[in-house]
């Protein structure tokens, strides 16, 4: 009577065989069968979910680019005496137009730059180009007593700019630009006048779509137009 209740018997007659206590353990190895299987195939999600994510990092990082305009050290004055701190201004682009910065503050100098990077991979601008080196037309940005301005050049120009605004224009991918500081030589403030100035960029398209008129209508009157000024 105990045979009988042990093993059993299915529809088509057939005698099922009885459930080993050993099933567990190699559901752990196949991820099947009883409790340690669960464990198991989650553990192997877990693995594919952390590639996926370290495959997801290695993309990012290579398709930005990252410049550390500045580093300061900060101090916080407490009852034992004072707190050292350092705050940086990163500013990060992808080469094609895409831009933005940053500020991060932390009691490590490498803390401090991946703060700041983050944050400035979350304000990301973009700025149309023409012919994917210079700018459409002047600009001119401020930020209290920051004031810049930017100037389109011709091909072969280069960068001529000074330290912070340097860091985003090749950041962001142009290679023919004057630009000049004529307030505050203060990094933040320069680069923030600088994003200032960007911000207001526009390309002949959307100055032509704004107006309700054809690029060329805008276009024909100027003397130095290029194949670019009609993307």
């Amino acid at each position: 009577m105990s045979d009988i209740q042990l093993t059993g018997t299915d529809e088509a007659g057939e005698a099922r065989k009885p459930a080993r206590g050993r099933g567990g353990r190699s559901g752990r190895g196949g991820g099947a069968g009883g409790p340690g299987g669960g464990r198991g195939g989650r553990g192997r999600e877990g693995r594919e979910g952390r590639d996926g994510r370290d495959s997801r990092g290695e993309r990012e990082a290579q398709e930005f680019v990252d410049r550390l305009v500045s580093i300061n050290r900060v101090a916080k004055v407490v009852k034992g005496g004072r707190r050292f701190a350092f705050a940086a201004l990163v500013v990060v682009g992808d080469g094609k137009g895409r831009v933005g910065y940053g500020t991060g503050k932390a009691r490590e100098v490498p803390e401090a730059i991946r703060k700041a990077t983050d944050q400035a991979k979350r304000a990301m601008i973009r700025v149309p180009l023409r012919e994917g080196r210079t700018l459409h037309h002047d600009l001119i940005g401020n930020f209290g007593a920051g004031r810049v301005v930017l100037r389109a050049a011709v091909a072969g120009t280069g960068i001529i700019a000074g330290g912070p605004m340097r860091a985003v224009f090749e950041t962001m991918g142009i290679h023919d630009i004057v630009a000049k500081s004529v307030g505050s030589a203060n990094p933040h403030n320069m680069v923030k006048a600088t994003f200032q100035a960007l911000s207001g960029a526009m390309s002949p398209r959307q100055i032509a779509s704004r107006r309700g008129k054809k690029v060329g209508d805008l276009t024909s009157r100027r003397g130095d137009v290029g194949p670019g000024d009609k993307d």
